[in-house]
């Protein structure tokens, strides 16, 4: 009896027997989440094709990590693939044109994948692009809310009052208005010869050439214009990867808060969209890694140039601020002949001439294009006048940053906000929050991280990052004198943040003794939880937008 019980011992710990219960688990949990949306959403469709679907999109899930696990031996590139294989999720779960101003870089983006490389405001798109603009409206669930309040008969008092904001789903009697009718929508107008607009006040092409050649790519194999948009994400989802990879492969420190922020659900659902924030954010976490780099080699440095002055190509001004980065790098890394004042000087030059060739390159390249004002209006918003008003009154200002911060939950609160300030999906900020948390504490054992210098460099350049982001917004956004800043999005402020957990983890390091002082098991750890979060996500925003909850309409 003994000697079976050992055998039995024995055999359960074949990774046979752990790949199979794992596989068995996974596919229960597709079963009982079918069964979930079935009961408590009250999910009309046919359940065994949807549970067929989740149980093969399952199996091919397993399968993957299967592989990346077992034959993939270097870190950065298992991180990789798990960017990859998440982002895929979030491109196809995100319905189309709902990421920050997706419409508009559809259009650029398709209008560059023909050759079009300057920018011509009557010129139009053909007949499927049209209706598939026409069908898909941005921001959907801000575009559907309805407000509905009851009086009283008499005196005319509101009894109760009420909005569906935050609901992609509207039910009113037997209408049901959710983002399947816009496919079917789709599917009718584009067999129908319909009259376009005009190309996007959008004057950039650098940022758009890689969803461009996937829209390219895609129509040569006779794809549709909802086809182009899934190839041109795709695109955009394998160069946020790439540069990924070349910021984990640079990284010898970190790297469970670099993994953490790749794989954030708000990082993965931009890099799996048509937004240049695909490109500007890698470009971010590439750079910023060489803050955890053990030497900065000549060949570091031209990397860094690189992809510094692409940035700025892509966001320019702000960008500027990165060059401080490698700065306050500790010199005894610095190990390339190129002196800092070198670097800094090049990097300044490279900013500087793509940036005026950009804005130069879009004015001259511009044909009939109207007056564009701002999206507020010049009466409301005056950039000279505000910029005035913020210089005669800095301690306000100061206190009007602090204020949008505060109301805002530091925009910590906001890492669960999906689109342009769209859908909020509260369970996606917490589970966001407690990913860096970990990471930080698994992150708390690398101790030769920062000297004192380059950790107070680091912090002023993570304020200084936050105030421009809210003074460039406050000054050509805001009406002047605004208590508030308007536009403040949390995805502008993944950088700084990025730059503010490096320094937490850098401070605790100090105070706290570390439990799990091996590096592959912490970062393997934070891959893992930081997969299964990004995959949980992209089911809670599949779920919000194609299956409920639904806002049931009064009469």
């Amino acid at each position: 009896m003994e000697n079976a019980l050992q055998k039995l011992k024995l055999y359960c710990k074949k990774p046979v027997v752990y790949l199979t219960a794992g596989y068995l688990a996974l596919q229960i949990c597709m079963v009982g989440l079918v069964y979930y949306w079935r009961v408590f959403y009250d999910y009309s469709g046919s359940a065994f094709k949807l549970t067929a679907l989740c149980c093969f999109i399952a199996t091919a899930l397993f399968a993957a990590i299967y592989f990346l696990a077992s034959h993939v031996k270097t870190f950065a590139t298992k991180a990789a693939g798990i960017i990859a294989l998440c982002g895929i999720f979030f491109c196809f779960a995100n319905p189309p044109l709902q990421a920050p101003d997706e419409s508009v870089h559809y259009q650029r983006s398709y209008a560059i994948s023909m050759g079009r490389f300057d920018f011509n405001y009557d010129r139009g798109y053909p007949s499927d692009v049209n209706a598939f603009l026409a069908s898909f409206p941005g921001a959907w669930t801000n575009a559907i809310t309805s407000y509905w309040a009851h009086t009283e008969p008499v005196t005319g008092d509101v009894i109760d009052a009420g909005s569906s904001a935050n609901y992609p789903i509207k039910i009113k009697g037997s209408h049901r208005e959710w983002m399947g009718l816009q496919f079917q929508q789709y599917s009718t107008l584009k067999h129908q010869a319909l009259e376009g607009g005009h190309e996007p006040v959008m004057f950039q092409v650098i940022p758009f050439l890689p969803q461009a050649m996937g829209m390219a790519l895609a129509r040569i194999f006779g794809a549709d214009a909802l086809g182009c948009l899934y190839a041109g994400r795709l695109m955009n989802l394998a160069v946020y990867t790439v540069l990924c990879w070349l910021a984990l492969k640079n990284c010898k420190r970190y790297q469970t808060l670099f993994v953490a922020f790749m794989l954030l659900p708000l990082s993965l659902y931009l890099a799996a969209s048509l937004s240049y924030d695909a490109m500007l954010l890698g470009l971010y976490y590439l750079t910023a890694s060489y803050y955890c780099a053990d030497e900065i080699k000549t060949k570091d440095v031209v990397v860094f140039l690189v992809a510094f002055v692409l940035m700025n190509a892509v966001k320019p001004w702000i960008s500027l601020l990165w060059l401080v980065l490698p700065l306050v790098l500790p010199q005894k890394a610095w190990t390339t002949k190129i002196k800092k004042w070198q670097l800094a000087l090049m990097g300044m030059a490279g900013a500087l001439a793509i940036t005026f060739f950009v804005e130069w390159y879009g004015r001259a390249m511009r044909l009939n294009y109207p007056e564009i004002g701002r999206m507020l209006g010049s009466e409301v918003v005056n950039g000279g006048s505000q910029l005035a008003f913020v210089l005669q009154n800095i301690p306000r200002t100061i206190a009007v940053f602090l204020g949008t911060l505060y109301e805002n939950n530091f925009y910590l609160g906001q890492l669960g906000v999906f689109g342009a300030l769209d859908l909020e999906l509260p369970l996606v900020q917490l589970m966001s929050i407690m990913v860096l948390m970990l990471a930080t504490a698994l992150a708390v054992h690398e101790k030769s991280s920062l000297t004192p210098r380059s950790a107070l460099g680091l912090g002023i350049l993570a304020l200084c990052y936050i105030a421009a982001v809210m003074g460039a917004l406050y000054i050509t956004y805001t009406p002047v004198g605004m208590v508030r800043v308007l536009g403040v999005q949390a995805r502008y402020m993944l950088p700084p943040f990025l730059m503010l957990f490096v320094l937490l983890a850098a401070l605790l390091s100090h105070v706290l003794e570390p439990k799990l002082p091996q590096t592959t098991k912490a970062i393997h750890l934070e891959l893992g939880v930081s997969c299964v979060v990004a995959l949980a996500s992209a089911v809670l925003l599949f779920q919000h937008y194609f299956i409920g909850p639904a806002y049931l309409m009064p009469n």
